[in-house]
């Protein structure tokens, strides 16, 4: 059932290729994540305890995973790492480049002796240029090298960061589907591949619509303050009565009469000073000083019946907790219950993609550090002797 059968090694921190391997658990993939002795750094977020169980960050990114721990730098540890690499179908690294190099688990290495992995590097930046070997973040690069923030951010305010996690997913889902067309073409050819990416690539795709104005254009616009924003409506937010905010996207030219309509203003539309599309910034302030006393006058649940009833593409600017609470988040499958590490429950952010017609249970939480090694060791056939070598590394 969907990736059942399928065995994937990951060797990486943080979230972007963490993230990817765990969507693959989900699915049904067997992951083995190898950590170093001391850990993923993210098991430092929210440090586990009786009193309080299932770290939210770690258990998100690494849920349904067997962990081993492994010391790569020394010979057993290096025997050791290689040999679940001869077993698996995939392996899924975000080690910077020079480093995988240095340990001989780069993709040159790798690929003679093992013809049938797919080797999934995730980067900052890629395998080429002169930026490979530098630490990279989705906050550094993502966000900030990529354009991506600059682009959201008005020029009349400081420049502030992305949510933690933000391009990293984007990226981890990214990787997922590169590993995933792979995966196809080994049916076919028998034959595995090197499969790169980066956030600074998935960057400029996810900013596509800017990215390409650019490069056609040599220029793309970026947001404004709210007063220089050039539609009057459409991605504009609005104020109500009760001090919430709501914002439209204009579906068809069909929406702005049917909006002037229900907020009172049938003349608006009819009137050829407003008519669309409007250049003129005065103008654009104009029609939108007609909406703004509209929703002024009127609570947000008010604003919304007459809205909803219009058929009109809007939404509230909601908090997390008032997204989480609404009956819609439940609905959607946005959320998954697993193990929480001590003998309990706890809830975690379900991947993007549902299965109505049967998938495998997301039920299993995050592995303790090295809680599988034994186990995973004995299957990958390693002789008593080696295995008691790495467990005494890990267990001094």
């Amino acid at each position: 059932m969907l990736l059942q059968g399928l065995r994937v090694v990951e060797l990486a921190t943080w979230i972007a290729a963490p993230g990817c391997a765990a969507v693959m658990a989900d699915w049904g993939a067997d992951v083995i994540k190898v950590e170093s002795l001391t850990g993923d750094a993210t098991r430092t977020f929210f440090p586990e305890s009786a009193e309080m169980p299932g770290s939210p960050i770690f258990t998100m990114e690494n849920r349904g995973k067997r962990g081993v721990a492994l010391d790569i730098a020394s010979d057993e540890g290096r025997q050791a790492m290689l040999a679940l690499l001869q077993g698996a179908d995939v392996f899924i690294t975000n080690v910077r480049p020079g480093a995988l190099k240095r340990a001989r688990l780069d993709y040159d290495s790798l690929k003679s002796q093992m013809p049938r992995l797919i080797y999934a590097s995730v980067s900052g930046v890629g395998l080429e240029g002169p930026d490979v070997d530098l630490p990279a973040f989705d906050i550094t690069v993502f966000w900030t090298k990529s354009g991506v923030g600059r682009t959201h951010i008005p020029p009349d305010q400081e420049p502030f960061a992305c949510r933690p996690g933000f391009g990293d997913h984007a990226t981890a889902l990214a990787t997922l589907s590169s590993v995933l067309a792979a995966v196809h073409e080994r049916h076919e050819t028998g034959r595995g591949r090197l499969v790169e990416c980066s956030l600074l690539r998935t960057a400029a795709y996810a900013l596509g619509w800017d990215m390409s104005t650019h490069l056609r254009f040599g220029e793309a616009p970026v947001t404004q303050p709210r007063d220089q924003r050039p539609h009057p409506i459409s991605g504009v937010y609005f104020r109500t009565s009760d001090d919430r905010w709501l914002c439209f996207v204009l579906k068809g030219p069909g929406c702005f009469p049917n909006l002037m309509t229900v907020l009172g203003h049938p003349e608006v539309p009819g009137n050829p000073r407003y008519a669309m599309p409007v250049t003129d910034l005065d103008i654009v302030r104009e029609i939108r000083a007609f909406a703004e006393d509209a929703f002024a006058g009127m609570t947000l649940a008010q604003a919304a019946e007459i809205l909803t009833a219009a058929d009109l593409a809007w939404a509230p600017l909601q908090t997390l907790t008032e997204a989480i609470n609404m009956p819609q988040f439940e609905a959607t499958g946005c959320r998954v219950e697993v193990d929480n590490g001590w003998g309990g429950r706890m809830s975690t952010v379900a991947a993007p993609a549902r299965f109505p017609e049967g998938a495998p249970a997301v039920t299993r939480g995050a592995p303790r550090l090295g809680e599988h090694t034994r186990e995973v060791l004995e299957e990958a056939g390693l002789s008593a002797d080696l295995i008691a070598r790495v467990m005494a590394r890990l267990d001094p």
